[in-house]
């Protein structure tokens, strides 16, 4: 889901109560308020049940920001002061549950505007506001005396509901995990790592992206390149400026005929970071380690896992290992095509890296008729979008009606209600921010906007959500199409709206999307697969110059055909760096260069690393946002899997499936344990079997294989077994759905 780390950090940032939220609507109600006329113009209606405020200008996002702070800091006081031996629910727990749930469409009102305003100054005030609050939030979790009233009343240990007790384990665990029970002096350790891990971080991104890299090459060493591709390259002293942007590079290492060309690109590519991003992650992963160990976890990789679904490093070892045993198969048999392939075109050369993504593509050109620009004719975006709400109204229930007439911060913007088809009740609302614009947020993703809850007085508050992507516009009468990989992406983005819609959890900290972090991507992995099935992909297309011809059978064939061709090779980059990931969050003082050398022929069936690179110097997820999670994708997905086999394969619109569904694994939110959720919708506990069979692997097993990483220490003998530092376990992660568009050597999720 896209910003979501941003998102995760506003979500749990507590604010002022319910006076605030009155008196805001008020201020602002004012300030909008139409004047300087006898004769009123008519208004566009507020939206009902949103205490979500659209159009801020930049003043009234910095005057709403230091409300929530004020008022935030208050609730906070008063709760402080509550006496230990008088502490109660309604004294300690719900003022704090009910400031989060008010305080948060106010905060988003702050910040959602700096990802779609048009006015350079809403968007920087928005951007400020952000700051602020962050920083705010931080402060909040470090109040040693407010953990110490939270604490007090858990620890007495009153009988409460489920979801309640749940709340009040999150709020202890919160404050923990900050460091307030940690003395003065380890505090401020504490705070200096903190630092040092976010300047590391920092840097090893600057220094990937730093400066205009770029290799020059003439036309004869490009051979095989569109003219179109060639025509766009700057030209230099004679020569081609190729950029080492994957703009550039993965075109060239899909259509280059040349091998020394690839290589050459290849090389140069893995080698941007180099020694220095080297230097910078050992130091990283250092002091990741010290700052897990000051909090009392054994690494860093057990901090970052205990509020997920998998909640320990071993358990991760465990599933992966399981999943990959019966990888190696199917890969060395995809692995056989491409080689041969090379060998018929290029003699005996030996296979590398650089030529995994040219000898696909050559494989699926034999394999596959299959043309894009063609199968976009099929997907006009308004054909696309209503094919989506018709999936999702017939398999779960609901009722999507527009509303009109509603405020928006931009003219193309629509709005929806969401309405369960049966009682008719208001589930909630969501923004539709279709169609590029400039300053707007490049990337397809949903924002919650506001949570679902439900209020001390017994009403319930509706989920509000936004969508933005970045669709073309309709150019002089012609529809405006969209590309395959971009209908697969506003698909699953829609099934998180619908995930936010369907939650029934009674706290705002459990909403839809609020889920535990290794768990909130199954249901959209298990709904993208509605993207390669014929009987959706007609109900979403329909040829532009004729709309009542829909995408031919032919066509969903080889769309399905090519997503799940070369599937293991796929998976095998990502065990690559994944193992590396984790490897070295739950380890301490690996050699990652040794890691590297030995691990990538290990899982790459053989290919050494291309010389001169690392995959750890250019990996951007080792360094922010991933770390010690790279498995999480392949974990969703598996467990996506099961529920489709289980559920679905045979009837993709089975609404009575559906709304098991919906009732079961999306309405419960963050509000109940994932393992829970998921076996009591299958009826047991979730399986690898599905998946593994989905993907064709053979069932044998192989043995588990011993990698020996050297210790800073210790040099590495392979004939010792005093040397082995580390159990390596076979592991795959993700399948990167685009593989054509983003997947490249070294760093497949670019």
């Amino acid at each position: 889901m896209g910003a979501r780390k941003r998102e995760r950090r506003i979500l749990a940032l507590t604010g002022a109560a319910a006076l605030l939220a009155l008196s805001v609507n008020l201020i602002i109600s004012a300030i909008n308020a139409h004047n300087g006329s006898s004769k009123r113009k008519k208004k566009k209606r507020d939206l009902p049940c949103s205490s979500v405020h659209i159009s801020l200008s930049a003043s009234e996002i910095d005057r709403l920001t230091d409300h929530i702070i004020a008022k935030s800091k208050d609730t906070y006081d008063l709760v402080a002061s509550v006496p230990l031996g008088k502490v109660s629910y309604a004294n300690v727990i719900s003022p704090l549950a009910e400031l989060e749930a008010q305080q948060f469409p106010l905060i988003q009102s702050c910040v959602f505007p700096k990802m779609v305003s048009t006015l350079d100054d809403v968007r920087k005030a928005s951007c400020e506001a952000e700051k602020r609050l962050d920083s705010h939030l931080l402060m909040c979790r470090k109040r040693e005396d407010v953990y110490r009233v939270v604490k007090a009343y858990a620890d007495r240990g009153e009988q409460l509901g489920s979801e309640a007790q749940r709340y009040v384990q999150c709020l202890v665990r919160e404050f923990e995990r900050h460091g307030v029970k940690l003395t003065l002096s380890k505090r401020n350790e504490m705070e200096n790592l903190k630092s040092r891990i976010d300047e590391l971080s920092l840097k090893y991104i600057e220094n990937l992206n730093a400066g205009t890299k770029f290799v020059l090459l003439n036309e004869q060493e490009l051979a095989g390149m569109p003219r179109e591709f060639l025509m766009e390259l700057e030209k230099t002293d004679g020569k081609l400026k190729v950029l080492l942007t994957n703009f550039h590079v993965t075109p060239i290492l899909e259509h280059c005929k040349i091998g020394a060309s690839r290589k050459l690109i290849a090389v140069a590519y893995g080698q941007r970071g180099g020694a220095e991003n080297l230097d910078i992650l050992e130091s990283l992963v250092e002091s990741r380690h010290k700052f897990s160990q000051l909090l009392g976890y054994s690494s860093y990789a057990e901090l970052v896992l205990e509020p997920r679904m998998a909640r320990t490093s071993s358990k991760v070892f465990e599933f992966l290992e399981e999943v990959s045993a019966n990888l190696n198969d199917l890969a060395t048999r995809e692995l056989k095509v491409l080689k041969d392939l090379k060998r018929k075109e290029e003699g005996d050369s030996p296979f590398g890296m650089e030529d995994f993504l040219f000898y696909m593509r050559r494989a699926e050109e034999q394999q596959l008729d299959l043309e894009f620009g063609e199968v976009k004719q099929y997907f006009p975006v308004s054909l696309v979008l209503s094919g989506i709400f018709k999936i999702f109204q017939d398999l779960f229930g609901l009722r999507f009606e527009e509303v009109k007439d509603c405020e928006t911060w931009h003219d193309t913007v629509r709005l929806f209600a969401v309405r369960d088809v049966t009682s008719n009740d208001l589930l909630g609302y969501f923004y539709l921010d279709t169609f590029f614009r400039e300053g707007k947020f490049a990337h397809t993703c949903v924002v919650p906007l506001q949570n679902g809850w439900l209020a001390s007085n017994g009403t319930r508050k509706v989920a509000i959500a936004l969508l933005i992507s970045q669709c073309p516009k309709q150019i002089d009468g012609n529809p405006a199409l969209l590309r395959f990989s971009e209908v697969v992406s506003l698909f699953h983005e829609f099934s998180h709206v619908v995930h936010h819609m369907c939650n029934r959890a009674t706290f705002s900290r459990f909403s839809g999307l609020r889920s535990e972090g290794d768990f909130i991507e199954i249901p959209s992995q298990l709904l993208e697969r509605w993207c390669y099935e014929s009987v959706s992909l007609k109900m979403m297309s329909g040829f532009h110059q004729d709309m009542t011809k829909s995408i031919t059978s032919e066509m969903c064939k080889s769309l399905k055909r090519r997503h799940d061709s070369f599937a293991g090779l796929k998976l095998k980059q990502e065990i690559l760096l994944c193992l590396a990931d984790q490897i070295i969050h739950s380890s301490e003082n690996v050699d990652i260069v040794e890691l590297l050398k030995h691990l990538h022929p290990k899982v790459m069936l053989g290919i050494p690393l291309l010389e001169g690179t690392n995959p750890a110097s250019c990996f951007s997820r080792l360094a922010i946002g991933y770390e010690a999670i790279c498995y999480s994708y392949i974990w969703s997905e598996v467990f996506a899997a099961d529920i489709f086999a289980s559920k679905f394969q045979d009837d993709l619109l089975n609404h009575y499936a559906g709304l098991q569904f919906r009732n079961k694994v999306l309405a419960p939110g963050g509000a109940k344990d994932p393992l829970e959720i998921l076996s009591d919708y299958l009826g047991r506990e979730p399986s690898i079997r599905p998946f593994i069979e989905n993907i064709s692997v053979s069932s044998f097993k192989e043995p588990t294989i011993l990698i020996l990483v050297r210790s800073k220490t210790a040099p590495l003998d392979t004939n010792d077994s005093t040397s082995t530092v580390v159990l390596v376990k076979m592991l795959q992660n993700w399948t990167e759905k685009y593989f054509c568009d983003r997947y490249l050597p070294f760093t497949p999720l670019l």
